[in-house]
């Protein structure tokens, strides 16, 4: 059973947006910490919510129960508030943060065999830094036992030295988490209840508390400023181009290449600099995508595509074999096999109302400076003149020629 922190107001964001759902690498904060319970293995995730309820339940899969702290008086409080929910319960309760993102699964799950393996009544993740202002700290004994975390507002000027902080993420037995948690004072400094203070009334018990250390310290890095998102975004893009490259996949310029991490990219495909593409993309084997090209949301492209240089393609379906080489827009397009986009062609896809879709058969060849007015059909191996601007609702037949502005369809070719 997992337990998710998402009440906050983030007030350091400066934002009327919920902090859980600002956007990272295409998706929300918290669905990024979803996966990671899932992939860990939870059998059912909680998650607290406050400011804003409304908006951050829109973002939750049918499987997750939600519940609200009416009064944000603090994590354990949080914590707490979820108790009826468990009562039925007698194992362990994982308890993460919906605003820490770069968590692997792998360390979530080394927690959990941690927990087990030692026979811990609390187990929780550490990191160390070289700057840890802002984090609680890891109180430890002579004998290197964790003994408590100490918020940095509550902490002396030698526990303020120590780089060890605690990231957030516990594994606590269900009764001894509960009955702690009715222990938990009221911070005298912030007026609320810490969950941090459950580890010291643990370990104050004689209750076995173990610790488990970050492989990477940024997987401890919380989201809560803008500068941190923009942290965030960059460690996680460069795991998503990662695995991309282990994959068989080309990526030139790391540095200069944004993709999202629903991406899908076939091997022996080749990402040139300076191209963004974004969420639900999937691109086949074998396509040269860039440099500055833009793939939005929605698209699909098929095996040995090509698309080049400011061009931009958003909720398509191109065929196998398709070119796309320069300056040219596709909306709302669907195009069969082989068909070739000339430079500066546009498919007029709004017409203030709605989107429409546009056409186009196998083999078509679209001249360049073409406009398509959608809604529109271009037939297969039928070929649009330079320029020709393609009028709402028009069908050219298969094998045609439509040419003119506005496009008039002309005798067969050959």
């Amino acid at each position: 059973m997992t337990i998710i922190l998402a009440a906050g107001k983030g007030t350091r964001m400066k934002s009327r947006v919920p902090k859980v759902l600002h956007a990272l690498c295409g998706r929300p904060l918290i669905q990024h910490v979803l996966d990671v319970v899932h992939a860990a293995g939870s059998l059912k995730t909680f998650v607290v919510l406050g400011h804003q309820s409304d908006r951050v339940r829109e973002v939750l899969g049918p499987d997750i129960v939600a519940y609200e702290q009416k009064e944000l008086l603090g994590t354990a409080d949080a914590v707490r508030q979820g108790e009826p929910f468990f009562r039925d319960y007698n194992g362990d309760i994982l308890i993460l943060c919906g605003d820490t993102p770069l968590l692997r699964k792998e360390t979530v799950r080394s927690i959990i065999r941690r927990h087990k393996r030692t026979g811990a009544v609390c187990t929780f993740l550490t990191a160390s830094l070289e700057d840890s202002r802002g984090y609680g700290r890891v109180i430890r004994n002579d004998s290197g036992v964790a003994v408590a975390i100490r918020e940095e507002k509550d902490a002396t000027l030698e526990e303020k030295k120590i780089r060890e902080i605690n990231v957030g993420v516990y594994c606590v037995r269900k009764e001894a988490l509960f009955s702690s948690l009715r222990k938990v004072p009221l911070n005298a400094k912030k007026k609320e209840y810490y969950l941090t203070d459950v580890v010291a009334i643990l370990a104050q018990s004689g209750a076995k508390v173990e610790t488990v250390g970050a492989q990477d310290a940024l997987e401890g890095v919380g989201i809560n400023s803008r500068e941190d998102l923009a942290v965030a975004e960059r460690v996680l893009r460069l795991r998503v181009l990662k695995k991309l490259m282990l994959s068989g996949v080309t990526i030139i310029d790391p540095n200069t290449t944004y993709i999202d991490d629903t991406v899908r990219v076939g091997p022996d495909t080749i990402i040139r600099p300076c191209t963004v593409i974004e969420s639900n993309v999937t691109i086949g084997t074998q396509c040269v995508i860039g440099p500055f090209a833009r793939i939005r949301p929605g698209t699909k492209i098929g095996n040995r595509v090509e698309i080049g240089n400011f061009a931009e393609v958003s909720r398509s379906v191109m065929g196998d074999q398709c070119f796309m080489k320069h300056f040219s827009f596709l909306g709302d397009a669907r195009l069969g096999r082989g068909v070739n986009i000339g430079a500066g062609v546009v498919t007029a896809n709004y017409d203030g109302k709605n989107k429409n879709r546009t056409r186009v058969g196998a083999r078509a060849f679209v001249g360049s400076d073409s406009i398509l007015v959608a809604p529109v059909e271009i037939g297969a191996g039928a070929m649009t003149g330079a320029g020709c601007v393609v009028t709402r609702g028009t069908k050219v037949p298969s094998g045609r020629v439509i040419v003119g502005v506005p496009g008039r369809i002309r005798e067969k070719k050959g």
